[in-house]
């Protein structure tokens, strides 16, 4: 029965965002006036983060270079729906954008979870560099056969560490340790390699989480440590990067064929613009947090990154979705930025 719920729920809401859609109307003159169409933006980052900001930003200037004609309007802290419901949005074809982990663009194209996966990347540049990759290309292309529009790939949040309670050295530290991740296949599997026991949980519902005790820490970036304030109930920052921060920006390739060649146009130039600018301004608040952070009490750790790359070099054959060889892929493709670079 709840399962029955759900999916009505979801078909009422794919139903109502449609009927917010452009429609004509017939004026008192007999004049027919185009009313604007509005696009929902769904995300989970919560308003004091960086990635919620810039968001505002985008959608503030698409709707005024369009001047009414279309309307992006931007929800955060998951007051809309997230993660696989989100996507469920885009794929049923609502008036929606979705901006969340590209482990959810992997339940229609599982690939996409590979190039997230766990220590493949030692910078932001050498990631940024691969979603222009022939691959991603290819990517893009099959989630577009499934109606999902990639607008972007390269909204980075930082690499992802460990909050908890102590002090994490190498996996062994972190045995019996009830880690929140997301629901994803990927994390969990991660998390269960570093030696964590993963535990599913909604980002909006760790804070209280830690506090009643449903979790011991989470896994995550410095940016939404800093921007949730998760800091105030776990101290010790451990250093593993082991899982980059990227959100996928998508939307529906229904709504995307009804916006004229204009509006696509603005819309991807202010998309890749906010892409630019985010990552900027993650550099920058990456180091201007951490100095915030140690100043709340917060410790950073330095981990054994060796140990926790043997951890996880089996995460990458557990995916039977994954197109086979698509690791060794990655790794030639990583091997031809690092070399384009010296």
């Amino acid at each position: 029965m709840k399962k029955l719920m759900k999916v009505l729920s979801v078909v009422l809401l794919g139903v109502f965002l449609t009927a917010c859609g452009s429609k004509e109307k017939t004026t008192a003159t007999g004049e027919k006036k185009v009313e604007k169409k509005v696009i929902k933006l769904s995300t989970k980052f919560v308003e004091e983060e960086q990635s919620a900001k810039t968001l505002h930003i985008v959608a503030n200037k698409i709707n005024e270079r369009l001047e009414g004609k279309v309307e992006i309007q931007v929800f955060t802290g998951g007051q809309l729906p997230i993660g696989k419901d989100s996507m469920e949005q885009v794929v049923t074809g609502a008036n929606w954008i979705s901006v969340d982990g590209l482990n959810f663009l992997g339940d229609y194209v599982p690939d996409y979870n590979a190039i997230v996966g766990p220590m493949l990347y030692k910078t932001f540049d050498e990631y940024l560099a691969m979603t222009k990759s022939e691959l991603v290309k290819k990517l893009n292309s099959d989630a577009e056969a499934k109606g999902i529009k990639v607008l972007s790939l390269d909204y980075l949040f930082g690499f992802r560490s460990m909050l908890t309670g102590k002090e994490i050295k190498v996996p062994a530290d972190m045995k019996g340790l009830k880690i929140r991740v997301p629901n994803s296949q990927l994390y969990m599997l991660t998390l269960e390699a570093m030696g964590a026991n993963p535990t599913p949980l909604p980002f909006t519902e760790v804070y209280s989480g830690i506090q009643q005790k449903v979790v011991d820490g989470l896994e995550g970036s410095l940016m939404s440590i800093y921007g949730t304030k998760i800091y105030e109930v776990r101290k010790q920052i451990s250093l593993t990067n082991h899982l980059l921060g990227v959100s996928g920006i998508v939307i529906s390739t229904k709504v995307w064929n009804t916006l004229t060649e204009e509006e696509k146009t603005i819309i991807q130039e202010e998309f890749d613009k906010g892409a630019l600018y985010n990552t900027g301004e993650t550099v920058k608040l990456e180091e201007e947090y951490r100095k915030q952070l140690e100043g709340y009490g917060v410790k950073f750790n330095e981990v054994d990154t060796e140990a926790f790359n043997t951890a996880i070099v089996d995460v990458f054959s557990k995916f039977p979705k994954w197109t086979p060889g698509i690791y060794d892929e990655i790794t030639k493709e990583l091997k031809k930025i690092r070399e384009a670079k010296k």
